[in-house]
């Protein structure tokens, strides 16, 4: 028979193996060996931002309900919009009351830093145990030297294209550098099968197409010390790029949200834009025509000279006025246990990545080459904050949309590329003297 140790390391080593031991003995064995151990009678209050796909909310909430089998400890699940996520998160730092734990996106944990729990024990404890952590993840993890926000996963955002219609345009394969994705972007146009980004409100799709754009043609939000550096040729050649581009666009994406270029691609509109693998998700879902014909690429590279992404990194916090931080902590650590995350990565068909180098080692990231590249994106991302470390400034400015407001109202015609890098630095510098 197993004992405990035993059968903890095997449920590590094993998962999804056929090993004679049920998931429940494993996570019952876990709950008496992890080191947070929870506070009699705890309960949880857990704020995720809403689904995206059925696969990760099924998996996700079948993870949370072997957690408290466990450890006794009862998880109250609330879903809202991920736009709502902060406001929510604002409101129960202001009372001092609310959810306990809270699933966010990017810099969200930097926002309210001081009414965090110092989770550096529970990424001190996991990390080890599998590879360690992306320097990206630690990046948005960490404020003044601890960790407020754990990323447990990373949603990339990459182009993904119609394989037939960029043929058609005169391309093989899709281009790997900027000149070659204007022209293509060009001939997408002429035969009437347009591409389409959002250059509108867009927390994700926007922010991480704009953030490519301006980081792709040298320009950055401040230098490594933090001092504004957005009004500059590097930016306003990275505008002028954007407004080229936007010449070959559907028309409409200045006011797209994050759900507009799915729906666009999903019905034809479009043959090429960013997204996670949502948009291939639902085309295979469905059973659509199109399914065989989408694929996805990396960002193509700019003057820069080397990859400039941003992808999306979800951080857990823990709030301060929790009653229970060390079933908070265990509930963290649970979720990043193997035999639970390679089970939400492999469900999630590539839709979530990880955060933790270990898992680049999954069977999931052989299966389907459509999909092979999500495999890279926490290795190759970028902070919202690049080159500067994460703080609270680059949280605002990102809040505040100061960047794609940038690039929108050059290629609407409301400002030149000139003025509008002036008024962009003006506004943030604003958030970095406050």
């Amino acid at each position: 028979m197993l004992n405990r140790r035993e059968v903890i390391k095997a449920g590590g080593i094993l998962a999804g193996s056929t090993l004679a031991m049920s998931r429940s003995s494993w996570a019952e064995a876990w709950a008496q060996e992890q080191p947070f151990k929870p506070e009699p009678g705890a309960k949880l209050q857990f704020l995720r931002w809403g689904k995206f796909l059925d696969a990760e909310d099924q998996t996700t909430k079948a993870n949370i309900a072997a957690f408290s089998q466990a450890t006794g400890v009862e998880v109250t699940i609330t879903s809202e919009a991920m736009d709502d996520i902060q406001p929510k998160v604002a409101v129960a730092a202001n009372i001092g009351a609310g959810p306990d734990v809270v699933w966010a996106l990017h810099t969200t944990p930097h926002l309210f830093s001081g009414k965090l729990v110092d989770i550096s024990d529970v990424a001190n404890y996991v990390g080890p145990r599998a590879g360690g952590w992306y320097p990206l993840i630690e990046q948005y993890g960490k404020s003044d030297g601890r960790w407020v926000g754990l990323s447990i996963v990373v949603i990339g955002v990459l182009p993904v294209y119609r394989i037939s219609m960029m043929k058609a345009a005169g391309f093989e394969r899709f281009p790997t550098d900027t000149d070659g994705f204007l022209k293509l972007c060009q001939g997408l146009k002429a035969n009437k099968t347009p591409a389409g980004f959002a250059f509108g409100k867009a927390s994700s799709d926007g922010n991480s197409f704009c953030h490519w754009l301006l980081w792709s043609h040298g320009g950055s939000v401040t230098d490594e010390a933090g001092r504004i550096t957005l009004d500059s040729p590097h930016t306003v050649r990275a505008l002028e790029y954007a407004r080229a581009l936007y010449d070959t666009f559907v028309e409409g994406t200045i006011s797209w949200n994050d759900a507009s270029n799915n729906q666009a691609f999903i019905a034809g509109n479009i043959s090429l834009t960013n997204n996670s693998v949502s948009i291939l998700g639902k085309a295979r879902a469905d059973k659509m025509p199109m399914a065989d014909d989408i694929d996805h690429a990396l960002w193509p590279i700019g003057p820069v000279g080397k990859p400039s992404e941003l992808h999306l990194v979800f951080p857990m916090m823990i709030f301060k006025h929790t009653k229970y931080p060390n079933a908070a902590k265990a509930f963290l650590a649970f979720l990043m246990e193997r035999l639970q995350y390679e089970k939400l990565l492999e469900a999630s068909a590539g839709y979530v990545s990880q955060s933790l180098r270990d898992y680049e080692k999954i069977p999931l990231w052989q299966k389907d080459p459509k999909i092979a590249a999500f495999k890279d994106v926490a290795a190759r991302g970028l902070p919202v904050s690049y080159p500067a470390p994460v703080s609270f400034a680059a949280a605002s400015v990102l809040a505040d949309f100061v960047v794609i407001d940038m690039f929108a109202q050059v290629v609407s015609g409301q400002a030149t590329p000139k003025d509008a890098a002036a008024r962009a630095a003006k506004l943030a510098q604003r958030h970095y003297r406050s």
